[in-house]
């Protein structure tokens, strides 16, 4: 029997649009999660130490804005001046926080199709702090929003809310 592996082209699994609409998903499943909760808890309430789920979402939105513009232009701010870890620039109330998170959507939105195929494979440094790929970054970026969104449902179901399916993402 004849081996065709050479011949065969691989298969692509996810393309950069795939990618960015998973992203988007997710990030319009958080932004439900934001709406979810009351204003005062949004911004005060915490379980066993941790941050404020208002803090959580402010770090999703330096590593989104900041994150993609250093992708795009690997040009980076220092990860220990972002607003969620000096807590300047913070929003102080839901509307400023979900205006907020509006803004870097369409940042997000506007730097993503200048990533070249390429980019995708080559090596930063995130914040001055975290070498990776691109693509494991934008991973990394994924997966720390999911986190953070988690912890928001588990201080909602806390609060008595119960939070917007965790599948539903467009």
């Amino acid at each position: 029997m004849e081996n065709n592996a050479a011949t065969v082209a691989p298969a692509t699994v996810f393309t950069p649009e795939t990618v960015l609409h998973h992203w988007q998903g997710h990030r319009s499943l958080t932004r439900r999660v934001i709406e979810a909760f009351p204003e005062q808890d949004l911004f005060n309430y915490s379980v066993g130490g941790m941050r404020t789920f208002a803090q959580m979402a402010m770090e999703i939105i330096d590593l989104t804005g900041p994150g993609i513009q250093g992708i795009v232009t690997n040009e980076w701010d220092n990860a220990d001046e972002l607003p969620h870890a000096t807590g300047e620039g913070m929003p102080q109330t839901k509307a400023e926080l979900l205006a907020l998170w509006n803004e870097i959507t369409d940042v997000l939105n506007s730097l993503w199709p200048e990533i070249t195929a390429g980019r995708f494979a080559e090596t930063v440094v995130a914040f001055g702090q975290y070498e990776n790929t691109v693509y494991k970054t934008i991973l990394y970026f994924i997966d720390n929003e999911i986190h953070h969104r988690a912890q928001g449902y588990v201080y909602l179901r806390a609060l008595g809310i119960t939070p917007p399916p965790f599948w539903d993402r467009p």
